[in-house]
């Protein structure tokens, strides 16, 4: 992000009023690669590839806010390789997760990963170092340190039937895995921050979060993402949950969330009621039927329909429910821009 994009940010979360509304949009591997006509082998190995299509997007997008911006990830495969989870990687296709745990009495061995040197995480830090000095020549800098989020990582390692599974037959285990996996988030988020002086953000996913009914997530899903929040002093704090958010939403002032990015199934005005004045919501146009499948003439329509129905334009930060879906045409990123 540009020093004015950043500012921008902070302004919203301020709750001052921006007139135009500012737009932003999470950019990763499902899109990046397709939109530049580059392989996602080609995206993750070649790292003046990975450099030069987020150049290529920021030039060719200046008035989005595009987050977190310069993402070095390997998709799902970033943290649960840490852990020793298989890395399954296509030449065109998304990459998957082996799970690694395969029996709840196996958590009781499971210890915190190294985040200096253990799977895939040595190699996102060495391509940030090694690509900053370009990335701040152009005016840019790194401001969020990034993660999934503790449920995430751990429905990886164990299954996702088997990690909601096991919150009712074997909680015990499921909390001593959450606890492993909060501590090395923690160490995680504050390693790249060291790293990188110019963070001063936190973005986490999570959406196994919008899978609990309220009393699961109060016991399993707050008490960690709250560690993870509060791990460090930082200005901006942005949870994406694109799964159900009702339950999230109500929460995000006691972890801390100033910043939201939720399921195009929840009208504005809803979530807003849900979570409260201070939280910057990130939304909400339909990612895959409307931004990615429907003509730039949807993608307005949608826009202005939204803005006619929000009745405070403060704290609202023009988006999709959810990240940048594939295939996602650069006419409806410029449709995007237009605000209807």
């Amino acid at each position: 992000m540009t020093d004015p994009q950043w500012e921008n940010l902070l302004r919203l979360i301020q709750g001052d009023l921006l007139d135009p509304l500012p737009v932003g949009l999470i950019i990763d591997s499902p899109w990046l690669p397709g939109w530049a006509g580059i392989s996602m082998l080609d995206y993750f190995y070649h790292e003046e590839h990975w450099l030069q299509t987020n150049f290529r997007v920021v030039q060719r997008f200046p008035e989005i806010h595009f987050l977190p911006g310069f993402w070095a990830e390997y998709g799902m495969c970033t943290e649960p390789s840490a852990f020793g989870a298989k890395s399954i990687f296509y030449e065109d296709t998304f990459p998957h997760v082996g799970k690694s745990i395969f029996d709840f009495g196996q958590i009781r061995h499971v210890q915190k990963p190294n985040c200096r040197t253990d799977g895939l995480l040595p190699l996102v830090l060495h391509r940030l170092r090694r690509c900053r000095p370009a990335i701040e020549a152009d005016g840019h800098r790194l401001r969020f340190a990034t993660c999934r989020g503790p449920l995430n990582i751990a429905s990886y390692l164990v299954g996702h039937t088997e990690f909601l599974m096991g919150v009712k037959t074997n909680p015990q285990e499921i909390h001593a895995l959450l606890r492993v996996v909060t501590d090395f988030l923690v160490d995680w988020i504050a390693l790249q921050a060291e790293s990188f002086d110019s963070i001063d953000g936190v973005f986490m996913l999570d959406d196994i979060i919008g899978f609990l009914g309220e009393d699961d997530f109060r016991e399993f899903a707050l008490p960690y993402l709250k560690v993870v929040f509060e791990a460090r002093p930082v200005s901006v704090k942005f949870l994406h949950n694109d799964a159900s958010g009702k339950i999230t939403a109500q929460y995000l002032a006691e972890m801390g969330v100033n910043l939201f990015n939720f399921s195009f199934n929840h009208a504005m005005n809803e979530m807003r009621q849900w979570a409260g004045e201070s939280v910057v919501l990130l939304g909400n146009i339909p990612p895959r039927d409307v931004f990615a499948q429907g003509a730039p003439e949807d993608v307005r329509r949608c826009v202005t329909d939204l803005l006619a129905s929000v009745r405070d334009k403060r704290r609202i930060l023009l988006s999709c429910g959810g990240g940048t879906s594939p295939a996602t045409p650069s006419e409806n990123l410029d449709a995007l821009c237009l605000r209807g």
